[in-house]
């Protein structure tokens, strides 16, 4: 569904990413997984096209998207949902989704109530201004107001990122579901547990190179990439998970 190919990307003369090649199958949840400043985000915003792919390629459905604007590459099927989530606070949040659910052909009004049944929370706050929400109710906000869209593949960089335990699991069960209804997912999580509970499949990526790649199977067989290139905190989830 997704490729890249040998893609490199800068942020001015900041060479970030170097050659890096991954691939999304429909139906999967893939998880990009590296430290703080390893290319994740970049990578996220190279195939939306908010950070322009220097070398290499990003086909989509096998068509090239590289080259293309990003309002132009959401309206072919990908959903980003930013780390900052960028919700808008003076709407409600019924009116966030519409927003959404308006601005491409590839959905209709009757998605806004669908986007909201995939966090119940959410809408018993239909009518309530997003500045208002909590860090953890405007993440759902954002997810709702992207699988608004009827998106093929959404990306999600760092969902859970400083949120309470019982936020997380509403997050996790929006992943879960968002897959049950057809929508694959690039997962970018430094909640490593989170992420092996969710993903299908792991590329690891360092200093803007993937150095790895295996199944959920696989990466918590081999500990020692994760330690290596993820830090000896994460190791030790992949022993918690197992317990």
């Amino acid at each position: 569904m997704l490729v890249l190919d040998d893609v490199h990307a800068h942020y001015g003369t900041a060479h970030v990413l170097h050659g890096v090649s991954l691939r999304v199958e429909r139906g999967q949840i893939v998880c990009l997984v590296g430290r703080n400043g390893a290319g994740k985000s970049t990578s996220l915003k190279t195939i939306i096209g908010v950070v322009p792919a220097s070398a290499g390629t990003v086909t989509f459905r096998g068509n090239r998207i590289d080259a293309l604007a990003p309002h132009t590459i959401a309206s072919k099927g990908i959903a980003w949902v930013p780390e900052d989530r960028r919700v808008f606070g003076s709407l409600s949040v019924e009116e966030n989704i519409r927003v959404a659910a308006q601005a491409t052909a590839r959905s209709g009004t009757h998605r806004v109530a669908e986007a909201l049944a995939f966090f119940p929370d959410l809408a018993e706050r239909a009518k309530q201004l997003a500045a208002s929400l909590s860090g953890g109710q405007q993440q759902m906000l954002a997810m709702a107001r992207a699988l608004a869209s009827r998106p093929e593949l959404m990306l999600l960089d760092e969902p859970t990122e400083g949120l309470a335990p019982s936020m997380v699991q509403a997050i996790r069960t929006g992943i879960l579901q968002s897959r049950e209804q057809g929508v694959s997912i690039l997962l970018v999580e430094q909640n490593f547990r989170l992420a092996l509970s969710v993903g299908d499949v792991f590329f690891v990526i360092s200093r803007g190179r993937i150095v790895y790649r295996g199944t959920r199977a696989e990466i918590v067989a081999a500990p020692d990439v994760i330690r290596d290139h993820l830090g000896l905190g994460q190791a030790k989830e992949i022993a918690k998970w197992q317990e």
